[in-house]
């Protein structure tokens, strides 16, 4: 089993979501309109959904043998078996908007030759439901990690998308090969390449996780030389906006599409017009829900430089029916990696898509976040002025007396540091600064070693 797509076909999907006694109704609809721009940003079409109730989604069918063969009648790849001629297949592309209407209604355009559910399905399963329907299954993992895989441009990133999708194959491959030694019994040949098999990606994962560890530490060296420097990091849910208000802050192109995870690496660039000192911003990849286990290690390490961040800018889709939700996602997302929430600004981005009473609603329920739009300058002037005025009270003032003999250090101050004032003497240079604390001690300390 391989995880990719079909070129030469277009791919019409028929979303699946199971609810289960512990999920509302309208968790599933959110969740179903979630994985249909997920399945649009895999480059499927989705042709409608169904929902059923039950109670697990770990039993062996998934489904119920009526549902299985309800939906038997509508998948396939026979022209015979569908209503939707090649002309047609184009307006099978939705927005969101028209997203939202086709998943709120029973209607099924068509077809469908790829079936996804809205859940993680066990290996059996998958062969068990693609048995049935005759098309080939997918479920929310292998979605995302197909999402990752395609999106991934850095090494470090492509390193931890390549060691998800390893141990998310594994299993399945395992599957797979099972059949050819019941068909063989008594040969051994079959085993021996499945035992074959399994060492070789066992022994690629192992490598591939000696050369991220690699990586990962250069990233740490690289990040603790930034330890001194103010900075903004931006977080919030995928497709928020936040590379658009990054490209915007820091006049640079930065990738902006309106795709969930068109953001995976963490990006880090200088706030501009340029400050003193100079803040750096960083974009960081989307939260989602129902994230895949063996992504979650690779997503956390995407957010060090959140962790680590003097500012965070928390960017909400406020034209977004669900956000409120995604609210509650990335809050616990931060809150799993000990980030403190007392050091944001809620941008409630996208507000020329409101009306004047959302607008005045939003005012209402949060009334000390910023409504923006990141397409306007003006806006973003207004983000880059808060930006430096909470950044300016976190620093402290200091004076310095630095002799002629120091005038190195003069780069690093005007680096660094905010300078208020600077008085000429006869053996040096008196200078009145603001800075982080850190940048303060080190100075310091700098000024002693070379006084020495």
């Amino acid at each position: 089993m391989s995880i990719a797509t079909t070129e030469h076909s277009v791919s019409r999907a028929l979303l699946i979501a199971i609810r289960t006694p512990c999920v509302s109704q309208q968790e599933v609809d959110e969740s179903l309109s979630e994985l249909g721009r997920l399945v649009n940003t895999l480059g499927f079409s989705v042709i409608g959904a169904k929902t059923q109730r039950q109670r697990s989604t770990k039993q062996l069918s998934v489904l119920g043998s009526g549902k299985l063969e309800e939906l038997a009648t509508l998948t396939g790849e026979s022209s015979a078996s569908t209503d939707v001629s090649p002309e047609d297949e184009a307006q099978i592309e939705l927005d969101q908007d028209e997203l939202s209407q086709l998943l709120a209604t029973s209607d099924i355009k068509g077809q469908a030759n790829v079936v996804v559910f809205d859940c993680e399905l066990s290996p059996n399963q998958l062969r068990n439901v693609e048995a049935a329907l005759g098309v080939e299954v997918y479920d929310r993992t292998r979605v995302i990690i197909e999402i990752f895989s395609k999106h991934a441009r850095t090494r470090t990133a492509k390193l931890q998308v390549e060691i998800a999708r390893l141990n998310y194959l594994t299993p399945r491959l395992r599957d797979e090969n099972s059949g050819d030694r019941e068909r063989q019994k008594g040969r051994s040949i079959s085993e021996t390449v499945f035992e074959i098999n399994r060492r070789r990606i066992r022994n690629q994962i192992a490598e591939l996780r000696r050369e991220l560890t690699k990586l990962q530490r250069e990233m740490e060296g690289r990040s603790s030389g930034r330890v001194e420097q103010l900075t903004v990091a931006l977080v919030g849910y995928t497709n928020a906006g936040k590379s658009s208000l990054m490209r915007a802050l820091t006049d640079t192109e930065v990738l902006v599409e309106d795709k969930l995870f068109a953001t995976l690496d963490t990006t880090v660039r200088t706030l501009q017009p340029p400050t003193q000192p100079r803040i750096l911003i960083s974009d960081t990849v989307g939260f989602i829900q129902k994230l895949p286990h063996d992504l979650v290690a690779s997503f956390h390490s995407t957010l060090e430089e959140a962790k680590n961040a003097d500012l965070l800018l928390y960017v909400v889709d406020a034209s977004d029916e669900n956000f409120t939700s995604q609210l509650a996602i990335v809050d616990h997302v931060l809150g799993q990696l000990n980030i403190d929430l007392d050091n944001k600004v809620l941008l409630l981005n996208k507000v020329d898509c409101l009306t004047e009473d959302q607008q005045l609603t939003l005012l209402e329920l949060y009334p000390d976040a910023l409504q923006i739009s990141a397409h306007d300058k003006a806006d973003v002037a207004f983000v880059h002025q808060e930006i430096q005025n909470l950044l300016e009270k976190k620093m402290c003032a200091a004076c310095f007396d630095i002799p002629y003999t120091a005038s190195g250090v003069m780069g690093e101050i005007h680096s660094k540091m905010q300078v208020i004032e600077e008085e000429y003497h006869e053996k040096g240079i008196r200078i009145t600064l603001k800075a982080s604390p850190i940048a303060l001690e080190r100075l310091h300390k700098m000024l002693q070693l070379t006084t020495f």
